[in-house]
């Protein structure tokens, strides 16, 4: 089919073709998250109740944020192949390449957090703890939408990085250190917190306040870099660079 004609007809749909590659290559990393967000919560269900309340929330954006590269890898793997050139000569925009990655990064996401989450709260439940204010404020104000804005400013920044840079050897995929952007906002809202509590100046409202803070900027840098995407990464970027 030659692409014009069927840029002529409209650009097609790959969010699901997305969503299931970037399920199947990134799978260790999908597995890897889930486990050790199920580990971490039976762990804390039983070692206390307020163990769990107050760290759960605080370390889920972590894994979760490991366990979303599949929609990366899918990208990263593109771009080396050249898959990113036909896909833009049949009408696909560089924007709607970027958020159908984003968008497959986030399923990933729920599906972690629908396993381990659930699991989690669960057994917390099944034990018998109730469904305090600081474990409920914790997983909507911060645990949840933390992984979620954790996870796509990881996987936006290793877009950037992958259509601006160049292959070298041993470095020319942006996979290896992607996840270590994406638990870098929780591992400083971690140390914060725990600089408070060092000087006395620990309080629920203030963690609260902290985390919302930070979540707030962490998604406010996704959406911008995701604005200006049309504009800094021109569609010579997306080539295959070999």
């Amino acid at each position: 089919m030659d692409p014009r004609a069927a840029a002529a007809e409209g650009p097609l749909s790959l969010l699901g073709v997305t969503i299931r590659r970037s399920t199947v290559l990134g799978r260790f990393f999908l597995v890897y998250g889930t486990a050790i967000s199920l580990l971490l919560g039976i762990s804390l269900d039983l070692t206390s109740a307020s163990s769990f309340a107050s760290a759960f929330p605080l370390l889920l954006p972590i894994f979760g944020a490991v366990g979303s590269m599949g929609g990366l890898t899918v990208f990263t793997s593109d771009r080396m192949k050249g898959a990113l050139e036909y896909f833009l000569a049949y009408g696909i925009s560089a924007r709607r390449l970027f958020a159908n990655v984003l968008v497959a990064c986030l399923v990933l996401v729920t599906i972690i957090l629908a396993v381990g989450g659930t699991v989690g709260v669960g057994l917390y439940l099944a034990l018998g703890h109730p469904l305090t204010a600081t474990l409920a404020q914790g997983l909507s104000l911060y645990g949840v939408p933390m992984t979620y804005a954790s996870a796509a400013f990881a996987t936006t920044i290793g877009m950037y990085w992958t259509a601006l840079s160049s292959p070298r050897t041993g470095i020319n995929s942006p996979i290896g250190l992607a996840p270590f952007l994406g638990i870098l906002p929780p591992v400083a809202v971690l140390v914060v917190i725990v600089g408070l509590a060092e000087t006395g100046r620990f309080s629920t409202s203030i963690v609260i306040d902290v985390a919302i803070i930070a979540m707030a900027a962490v998604a406010a840098a996704v959406v911008l870099l995701l604005s200006l995407s049309g504009r800094l990464l021109r569609r010579e970027r997306l080539l295959s660079p070999t």
